[in-house]
């Protein structure tokens, strides 16, 4: 009998042993062992830099050495532009550190709609909408655009940002070869003519610096009756009379139905838009999810962009300076010997191929300890089987610099083996 008099229970037998917990991070376990092999032979991670003193828009410290920077898509030299800096202090001297909201409810500020009107008067156009990152105005542009039932035909090297896009939504993706005009015809021809359809294209594609023949692309799309939304994140500021992109710049502004870029790079901030004439542009703001649901941009952000992309609208000596840069840059390597992504200069980047990861790793530590910061990219962010280093020119890149610049690489490309 128990204290309270009850029959005590019959005790249950101890439990069997309980499976082992899935880990939901062993999935990770192969990327993990990938990285310690780089890191075991002597490669400094260089997924992990650290930027400790950024001097200007080509110079920096890192780890204690001054560096050249020549991979931060800073292509027109303008995050110490002091305009724009002095726009940013008095954005966040008037309106503090941030806007605690979404554009929706109390997250739209003065400099949030300056620097929409700044977009429509840089790229001519009556509708602008600006998003949190470049990243994002894909995602919430494709996702909005394209609803269940339709389709969005993609270049199949497209931007992760464009692929989440679609993931995003709910329409059907064809995807057609890289730069193939005629299998995107092909594609297109095989889809139900009265379905809407949303074409993708990216003027510059960010790996190899390869530009895309829009005007071939845009033609076999009105031909399909399809839209198109162009991505021209790495030609904005510099390509085109006015440096709206590589679709200005083949004369498809009328034809180009809606336009998607960033802050990130040419304007020298963070944030991203598309712009458009459709005359229902504005209902995205109403339908966006990626628009809607997210904080907006802090208000010495967006004051920054407003002032760099006014700036922009008058850059011819910069866009100048930028293509000198890139086009001594592509023949100095090419002299040298070295395999680049593209055979002639077709943009601001300028891709270097390597044979694998261990000769690009070397050689991107060859060149990071004699003073010089690239980009290190592979799969999957680059075609299959691709390893590089990815070179981003900027216009405040001296003459002097480029020298240096190809004088490392020729130091480095000897010393690993690249170069005879």
């Amino acid at each position: 009998m128990t204290e309270t008099g009850l029959q005590p229970e019959t005790l249950p037998a101890d439990p069997a042993p309980l499976a082992p917990e899935r880990d939901l991070m062993s999935k990770f376990d192969p990327l993990i062992a990938e990285r310690q092999a780089l890191l075991d032979s002597g490669v400094t991670d260089p997924f992990a830099i650290v930027m400790d003193e950024v001097r200007s828009p080509t110079e920096a410290v890192i780890k204690g050495r001054e560096t050249i920077l020549l991979g931060t898509y800073n292509y027109m030299g303008m995050t110490f532009d002091p305009d724009v800096i002095a726009a940013g202090h008095a954005a966040l001297d008037q309106f503090g550190s941030g806007t605690n909201g979404s554009r929706m409810l109390n997250g739209t500020f003065r400099d949030h709609m300056e620097v929409e009107q700044a977009l429509r008067d840089f790229y001519g156009v009556s509708g602008a909408i600006v998003f949190s990152t470049g990243y994002m105005a894909n995602l919430g542009m494709i996702s909005t655009l394209a609803g269940k039932g339709e389709y969005v035909i993609l270049d199949a090297d497209s931007h992760a940002s464009i692929y989440d896009g679609c993931k995003q939504g709910y329409a059907e993706v064809v995807r057609f070869r890289h730069n193939d005009v005629n299998d995107l015809d092909k594609r297109l021809g095989r889809l139900p003519k009265e379905a809407g359809k949303l074409v993708v294209l990216e003027g510059v594609y960010s790996m190899l610096g390869d530009v895309a023949p829009l005007r071939e692309m845009v033609a076999v799309a009105k031909k399909h009756g399809a839209m198109v939304l162009s991505d021209e994140a790495h030609s904005m500021g510099f390509y085109g009379p006015n440096g709206r992109g590589v679709y200005e710049d083949q004369g498809l502004e009328r034809d180009v139905d809606f336009v998607v870029g960033t802050f990130s790079k040419s304007v020298g901030t963070v944030g991203g838009f598309c712009v458009s004439n459709h005359p229902k542009f504005e209902a995205i703001r109403l339908a966006c999810r990626p628009y809607i649901f997210t904080a907006s941009l802090p208000p010495s952000v967006v004051a920054t962009a407003a002032a760099s992309i006014r700036k922009l609208m008058t850059a011819e000596k910069k866009r100048a300076q930028l293509w000198e840069n890139a086009r001594k840059l592509h023949g100095g390597l090419t002299a040298m010997g070295f395999r680049l992504g593209t055979a002639q200069c077709e943009s601001a980047i300028v891709a270097v191929i390597l044979e694998d990861q261990e000769q690009a790793a070397a050689m991107w530590q060859a060149l990071l300890d004699g003073g010089l910061y690239v980009n290190m990219a592979r799969p999957p962010a680059t075609p299959a089987g691709t390893f590089l280093l990815r070179c981003s020119l900027c216009a405040e890149h001296t003459p002097a610099q480029i020298d240096r610049v190809l004088g490392m690489f020729e130091a480095a490309g000897r010393a690993v083996g690249v170069l005879a």
